[in-house]
């Protein structure tokens, strides 16, 4: 509606009463420098009053603390922290020096090629067959074979895989324990010359039964040997409880007699049971030499080691499996020459391994021992012949490898039919060996060298 009148009058503004919980308006003047710092940072002159020292305050640790960034530096502590680090640089250098001296004392020789195999196949030059039952001496439940289910190649190298022998030959349930003669000799494919390694008759009532389990040992014996250098394998160890994967060597002929006498070098040997129900399984790998002048007084023990993998173990991935091997020394690694398994030098200590395994002071049987190793006059007899690789996997075996009681092991050393035993726990052990390859050591390549320049 409008108003009327010839003149208006301002609108009134009404001013409210002071609230005292109303933001205060602020003024449209921007405070100056002075009035800031005044306000905010308020100055000793302003104040009249000397500067006190600012002093920390916690919201978690009650009463007031000291800056001591703001303390005076100690010129003392300034040659604290140059000695402290001059001396961690010292210490560094010195023990680098050492490591490169103890490495170059080891890797100052020139190396031969002897072998390089990929495994594109089985090559007859680097590889025979040992084929034979009983294990090598070990008491082993498997008969080794030339048959191709047992080893073969394939886009991942070689394998070698044991099987049981009712389902890879047509010897059934019945003929295994009973009433059947298996004879190695027949075709002459059997390498050994004993009756016992050759050929069995199973007979339920004595107990001997033909071996439940077949596998195979390749060896380069007569093909590729050393005597000194070094050997690399690229392995992965196989899964299986009473599975005994082992890479090693042996004479290429037993100058000082029979074994151990002319020795052994076991470079890699695992077990395939799980860590949880064996100790030192597949999580771990055992390297050691055997040396004595009877098989009752084998030194191993004073010349072995082992290494255990923890959260995993030696069946999930490969590894490399290296020996060097000198006059002077010899030493087992796993993956690096830095991480050695075993380690033993000839020329530090006593003067032969005879007075290394005090066996002048043994007594076998009544009688002392006689030295086989005196003529040479050197430290590291028996180790001073050429000696072969073999690659196989074993199953079980009577030679206290698999101790008794341990691992709900289902034989018994000492017992007539341990490997009847062991059969009828089939149900036991069988089902942890997996499929194909998996149960088997697949080995993906292999290289030897020799000590000395190529051609000398």
């Amino acid at each position: 509606m409008s108003t009327s009148g010839s003149g208006s009058r301002a609108p009134s503004i009404h001013t409210p009463s002071s609230n005292p919980f109303s933001t205060p308006l602020r003024s449209s003047r921007v405070p100056s420098e002075d009035e800031r710092r005044v306000s905010y940072f308020p100055s000793t002159a302003i104040q009249g009053h000397a500067p006190r020292q600012r002093k920390f305050k916690s919201a978690r640790f009650t009463g007031e603390y000291e800056k001591p960034w703001l303390d005076e530096p100690n010129p003392r502590r300034k040659w604290e922290r140059l000695i402290l680090w001059g001396s961690v640089v010292i210490g560094f250098a010195i023990g680098g020096f050492i490591c490169y001296m103890a490495y170059a004392s080891v890797s100052n020789f020139e190396y031969c090629l002897v072998m390089d195999d990929n495994f594109e196949s089985i090559n007859s030059d680097h590889w025979g067959y040992e084929i034979q039952r009983g294990g090598f001496g070990t008491g082993g439940f498997d008969w080794t074979t030339d048959d191709p289910k047992n080893a073969y190649t394939d886009s991942e190298g070689l394998h070698i895989v044991p099987t049981l022998t009712i389902e890879t030959t047509n010897i059934d349930l019945g003929q295994l324990t009973d009433n059947y003669v298996l004879n190695l000799t027949t075709d002459g494919t059997c390498t050994e010359n004993g009756i016992d390694e050759c050929s069995i008759r199973s007979n339920i009532t004595s107990g001997d039964i033909i071996n439940p389990v077949r596998s195979a040992r390749l060896t380069t014996k007569g093909k590729k040997s050393i005597k000194y250098g070094r050997v690399e394998v690229i392995a992965k160890m196989p899964k299986g409880s009473w599975l005994w994967p082992a890479i090693w060597m042996m004479p290429e002929n037993d100058v000082y007699g029979i074994w151990p006498r002319s020795g052994e070098i076991d470079i890699a040997e695992s077990r395939g049971n799980h860590g949880d129900d064996y100790p030192d399984g597949r999580d771990s790998v055992i390297s050691a030499l055997h040396w004595g002048p009877l098989p009752e007084v084998d030194g191993f023990w004073k010349t072995s080691g082992k290494h255990n993998v923890r959260r995993t173990d030696y069946s999930e991935q490969f590894h490399t499996f290296g020996l060097e091997w000198n006059e002077n020394y010899l030493f087992t690694y796993i993956d690096s020459r830095l991480l050695q398994t075993f380690f033993i030098k000839f020329n530090h200590g006593p003067k032969s391994m005879w007075d290394r395994g005090n066996f002048g002071e043994t007594i076998v049987n009544h009688s002392a021992l006689f030295d086989p190793w005196s003529q040479t006059d050197r430290a590291n007899t028996p180790f001073d012949t050429p000696f072969y690789l073999i690659l196989n996997v074993a199953v079980g075996g009577t030679n206290g490898y698999w101790k008794d009681g341990v691992g709900n092991k289902p034989w018994g050393d000492a017992s007539i039919d341990a490997p009847r035993q062991f059969w009828e726990s089939q149900g036991q052990w069988y089902p942890t060996w997996g499929e194909g390859a998996k149960r088997g050591l697949t080995v993906k390549s292999v290289k030897m060298w020799s000590e000395g320049a190529c051609g000398s």
